[in-house]
């Protein structure tokens, strides 16, 4: 007989943790060897239980689940990544393919397709959610660069320019040139909308 499939998953919220393992595990083929709720202790968690697929949330407090897939996928290609997900924004969903993930798909899908998604990432094919790769493709990639990336979610809590360049080892001149070309690039008219609109399509 086969041998069950061997699932690691990381998200931080017990109650939603707690209820993936219950469903997954009604499966006969398919076993939970690992829960966390950080994403800096996946890769102790992996080291540990050797799962063959690691189903990652992609918020969760110590290390963004997008980062650690990046982070599994070159410490350990052989696993097979699953992000699941609340938020169904299209750029997570380019973000976490470009980190290494096999799949991705939203927290409201259906338990016999989430296991069905466990299986077929597991077999090497690629699993991604038909609304949410339908809206990737009609909103296109991210305009940011990696530096305005990361300068806009150094803004995020409102820090300013002078804290940011402090933080980011920069002049200020050059981070205020990456905020406003953050703000033209989404359309918006201020550091803080531009933030709030690379939020809502996943760009940070």
């Amino acid at each position: 007989m086969t041998e069950p499939i061997r699932i690691l998953l990381a998200d931080d919220q017990a109650l939603v943790r707690g209820a993936l393992a219950a469903l997954l595990e009604l499966e006969s083929d398919l076993n939970v060897v690992a829960e966390v709720g950080r994403g800096d202790e996946v890769l102790d968690a992996v080291a540990a239980a050797q799962p063959d697929v690691a189903l990652l949330d992609v918020e969760m407090p110590g290390l963004d689940g997008i980062s650690v897939a990046a982070e599994l996928h070159r410490s350990h290609p052989d696993i097979k990544i699953l992000m699941v997900t609340t938020f169904g924004r299209p750029g997570y969903l380019r973000r976490a393919i470009d980190a290494g993930a096999n799949g991705f798909v939203v927290k409201d899908t259906p338990a016999r397709q989430l296991a069905d998604a466990v299986r077929r990432v597991h077999m090497g094919l690629r699993v991604i959610d038909p609304a949410l790769a339908t809206e990737t493709l009609t909103s296109g990639t991210s305009p940011l660069t990696a530096r305005e990336r990361e300068v806009l979610a150094a803004a995020a809590g409102g820090a300013s320019a002078a804290a940011i360049a402090r933080t980011l080892h920069l002049s200020e001149g050059t981070v205020r040139n990456h905020l406003s070309s953050a703000i033209g690039k989404t359309g918006t008219s201020n550091r803080a909308e531009a933030t709030r609109e690379a939020e809502r399509l996943g760009w940070l």
